[in-house]
């Protein structure tokens, strides 16, 4: 007689599911404050919108993202407990750009097979990252793919949402010539430019290197997570006039600053003020790699930027540097067209 066909046989074990769930329910739940109503397990999640009535116009941003390919190399190193803080960063130092305060996470997490140990050490991951941005880990969706996915493999993507007062909110369009740019260090690669770092590091791109000081390398520098600005930043905001800010993703600073920049207006940076750091130096040197290429594919040891006027660079430096940030004067904005990013 033919083993009778189930949901569990084809190769999605919904028991496995819930027992999941439980297994980190207590560690979500750590993110909840007052505002989040319910516990986790429901259709969805609910957040009580009442606080916005302490604003006088509010606006609501939101954000998604994913890890992009990092994914793949913490699945080749097996190192799982700091990509979800990848997945929250990307996303809340988004709308922060805008001066959002974020509010609630989301996750999507799919996988080829339900692994409860691996996939809790994504979401201890992605609990610390909602934990560093203030922001209510209220729900997600962890989902089976077999047959479509190799059972090892996974992805995964991430929502948030957050508040600004109307008239506090950052476009960038009171920039003018003359205003300084200001950097915070990145931890490293962040979350881009993977593609290209699994080209160059890894054996045929998917295998790790036999030289066991090149696989330190990656375990040590290439996947440290995305840092999370948020609480230095929001800080900041209530001290000092911020004009615009850059978070430096995918496609570098020749994507991404003009993005925040007003007709007319240009980004000059000063490359010898620009800490690229050991990871950046060694991948240039190694693989000999050309800076322009390096400009647009990575974050090149500035993860974070903000425009301020001159008479703010010196308090706004300041006050950074007391919450702990490493903050560098690293360009300027000049007359000119603002889809060419100038280097000197």
């Amino acid at each position: 007689m033919e083993d009778k066909i189930t949901y569990k046989s084809a190769g999605v074990d919904t028991e496995k599911g819930r027992e999941f769930v439980q297994r980190i329910k207590r560690n979500v739940e750590s993110t909840h404050g007052p505002r989040v109503l319910g516990g986790l397990g429901g259709f969805a999640g609910a957040f009580d919108a009442g606080f916005l009535k302490k604003f006088d116009q509010p606006v609501l941003l939101s954000g998604t993202d994913g890890v992009g390919t990092k994914i793949e190399l913490a699945r080749i190193l097996q190192k799982f407990d700091t990509i979800g803080i990848d997945l929250v960063a990307m996303c809340v130092n988004d709308i922060l750009v805008c001066g959002g305060e974020p509010l609630f996470f989301l996750d999507y997490i799919a996988c080829g097979k339900l692994d409860p140990e691996k996939m809790d050490r994504i979401v201890s991951g992605i609990v610390q990252g909602c934990k560093l941005s203030n922001a209510a880990l209220i729900g997600g969706e962890t989902a089976e793919h077999p047959g479509t996915m190799k059972e090892d493999e996974f992805d995964l993507a991430g929502f948030v949402v957050g508040a600004v007062e109307k008239d506090r909110m950052i476009d960038g369009s009171s920039i003018v010539p003359g205003d300084r740019i200001l950097g915070l260090e990145s931890s490293g690669p962040h979350s881009n430019g993977f593609s290209l770092i699994r080209k160059l590091l890894l054996k045929e791109g998917k295998y790790l290197p036999s030289d066991s000081a090149e696989v330190d390398f990656l375990r040590e520098y290439a996947l440290k997570p995305t840092r999370i600005y948020v609480q230095s930043i929001l800080k900041l905001l209530q001290k000092v006039p911020v004009k615009g800010m850059i978070h430096i993703t995918g496609g570098g600073y020749q994507e991404n600053v003009p993005r925040v920049l007003p007709k007319n207006a240009a980004a000059r940076f000063f490359k010898d003020r620009i800490p690229s750091g050991y990871f950046f130096e060694k991948l240039k040197k190694d693989h000999r790699l050309e800076e322009t290429e390096m400009f647009a594919t990575f974050n090149m040891g500035i993860g974070y930027m903000l425009v301020v006027s001159p008479d703010n660079v010196d308090l706004a430096k300041e006050f950074l540097e007391s919450t702990g940030e490493s903050v560098h004067l690293i360009g300027e904005i000049v007359s000119g067209n603002k889809e060419e990013v100038l280097f000197v």
